[in-house]
């Protein structure tokens, strides 16, 4: 018996596979020609170099247009492994000045770095000097695979303000991971100003198109350069810095540990930021970077620490100001009101020491003789004695913390450099956890009046407070940073910032300032045609020598330049505060140090502090 299969049915069926394979063979096709760029890109590799051409980074002056920072070319033996075909490896260790062993160890580094691929350039060796170049290019021919890439390194005209304006560095894949500008090999701002304002300074990167014959040779550019895309240049800076006035703070504090930090108040532009010990600037280009680099870490004096952004120290005396501008804020005392001091405040038991001089006292005479015990007394009488108006001594406590905060201290200023320090100041909780709830007073805690115990702040803040004053109650954020090539800078850095303090207040603690200078602790500082005003700062330090500290402005009317000197392990602020900063001041505003000075001026260019600190001297 014969079977019907339908044959008219079937042949729609076949039809239909094959339609099927036709389809996945198109999508495949696709999918290889058009989706996947593997292939293409393989084929590419083949015919063209692509190159990157590296912009000029932006060169950097200071405020008066000297340039400070610049670029140099410099050459890197770049590698495209599967190019790299026989040749003679002893021949090209030799030109290049490197054992066939560091040869070696580089290339593996190479291989086992994540983003290897042996069709991308990879760099071999960084940094070529003038004279390997020169050798390298003339035998090049004979080494297929390798080629010279040109960059851009930087060099610095002076040796100074080197925590200021940083470096720059080889990418990690971290920094790859962060930002799609960077690929392996790139460099990038590392520290201080190259950091912080890297994306304006480095540029937009070009490409040149280069075609290969069958044999990895250059032939030329690729459609006569039509194709090739031309770098971008980065924007210039020019800084708020005096780079004169720099190297001459700088070298005020050769051989002692600290910092200067000094503002003009009416634009919150620092003039000059020296942490001390520094280095120069120069030891972090080159090949020598790594090596140079590990030193200053090993370093037992940390110069690459900037004490003057991340040092949180008390401040001691230098905090009276504050102290005095809250008292009067809040009430507590007036120009006339006088504390008693017997050589110190003597509440029962307990004894905070002080130096002769007048009793009773009243707020100018206080700041100008720098009395403990008035602000120890004024200290007690907010948070102690006024139980009707804050309810608390903690509540009280939190008042005062409230106005630090809007003088500038326990948190960052904002200043446009990374890594800076917010100092510590303590709240009603940090006591409230050591003493327990109600069971604290202004009595377990009258340090703080005086700038000791738990209270610490930045060079930066102590210096952003001298300028607040300067200016009689407003300052601005301050930073490095003057101008940005085309580009307006932050309105952060030009809008005026206003403490929750009377401005007359301010003017009450300027004139005891001011007396601090004509007749107080601050008398190295009166300058016969420059009207200083100042305050010292001893503050107390567990670990040796009384660190040395001064805030100080003028002139006193019309302030150009806000100054913090602290210098650590130096003993009393009229010993090396007061003479640094006085003639920081003089500097500044007259250009020179006046004939009379000029002893001031050679005591405190060879004197060493160092050895007061427990840190060995280089």
């Amino acid at each position: 018996m014969r079977k019907d299969y339908k044959l008219e049915k079937r042949k729609y069926v076949i039809g239909g596979f094959i339609i099927v394979i036709a389809i996945i063979y198109i999508c495949r096709l696709f999918t290889l020609q058009i989706a996947d760029s593997q292939y293409k890109n393989s084929a590419d590799n083949n015919a063209f170099l692509r190159k990157t051409v590296y912009p000029s980074r932006g060169l950097i002056y200071d405020r008066n247009d000297s340039l400070v920072v610049y670029n140099q070319p410099a050459y890197d033996v770049m590698m495209i492994p599967r190019d790299v075909h026989d040749f003679d490896t002893i021949d090209f260790c030799n030109t290049l000045q490197i054992s066939r062993q560091t040869f070696d160890e580089r290339v593996s580094k190479m291989k086992s770095a994540r983003n290897y691929s042996s069709y991308t350039p990879q760099t071999l060796i960084s940094h070529l000097s003038a004279q390997d170049y020169g050798r390298l290019q003339e035998k090049l021919y004979r080494f297929p695979g390798f080629f010279i890439q040109k960059r851009i390194i930087r060099q610095y005209k002076y040796n100074a303000a080197a925590n200021v304006l940083g470096n720059i560095r080889e990418v990690s894949q971290a920094d790859i991971d962060k930002d799609p500008y960077y690929k392996a090999g790139d460099y990038c701002g590392d520290l201080g100003i190259e950091r912080k304002y890297d994306e304006y300074l480095r540029g937009i990167k070009g490409e040149e198109i280069l075609i290969r014959d069958a044999l990895g040779r250059i032939r030329g550019r690729y459609d006569g350069g039509s194709r090739d895309i031309a770098p971008i240049s980065g924007k210039d800076l020019r800084l708020s810095l005096d780079i004169r006035l720099q190297e001459y703070a700088e070298s005020l504090m050769v051989n002692k540990i600290g910092a200067v930090v000094a503002i003009e108040p009416k634009t919150g532009e620092i003039l000059c930021m020296v942490s001390a010990p520094t280095y120069d600037p120069r030891l972090l280009i080159g090949r020598q970077r790594g090596k140079n680099y590990t030193m200053l870490v090993n370093d037992p004096q940390k110069p690459l620490f900037d004490r003057a952004l991340q040092g949180a120290y008390p401040p001691g005396s230098t905090f009276k100001p504050t102290q005095g501008l809250i008292l009067l804020q809040e009430g507590i005392v007036d120009l006339h009101t006088q504390y008693p001091c017997y050589r110190g405040f003597i509440c029962g038991n307990l004894r905070v020491g002080c130096h002769g001089h007048g009793s009773p006292i009243a707020l100018k005479p206080a700041l100008q003789t720098s009395c403990n015990a008035y602000f120890c007394w004024g200290l007690k009488a907010m948070l102690d004695n006024n139980r009707r108006k804050y309810g608390s001594s903690a509540n009280a406590f939190e008042v005062w913390k409230k106005h630090l905060v809007s003088l500038g201290y326990g948190y960052k200023l904002g200043i446009d450099l990374p890594h800076e320090s917010r100092g510590f100041i303590p709240n009603e909780k940090f006591y409230n956890k050591i003493y327990g709830q109600d069971h604290w007073s202004a009595l377990t805690i009258i340090s703080v009046a005086i700038g000791q115990g738990e209270i610490l702040a930045t060079p930066l803040q102590i210096a952003n407070l001298s300028a607040t004053i300067a200016n009689r109650g407003w300052f601005i954020t301050p930073h490095v940073v003057k101008q940005i090539q085309d580009t307006v800078i932050d309105e952060e850095y030009r809008r005026k910032r206003i403490p929750d303090i009377r401005t007359e207040y301010f003017e009450d603690v300027a004139e005891g300032m001011r007396m601090a200078v004509t007749g107080g602790t601050c008398r190295l500082a009166n300058l016969p045609d420059i009207e200083v005003c100042g305050k010292t700062g001893t503050a107390q330090n567990p670990h040796g020598k009384d660190h040395s500290a001064f805030i100080g402005f003028a002139p006193y009317n019309d302030p150009k330049i806000a100054v913090c000197v602290y210098v650590e392990n130096a003993g009393f602020g009229a010993t090396y505060g007061v003479p640094i900063g006085s003639l920081i001041i003089e500097k500044y505003l007259k250009g020179s140090i006046s004939p009379q000075r000029k002893g001031i001026e050679e005591r405190m260019l060879n004197s060493n502090t160092i050895i007061y600190s427990g840190v060995k001297k280089h």
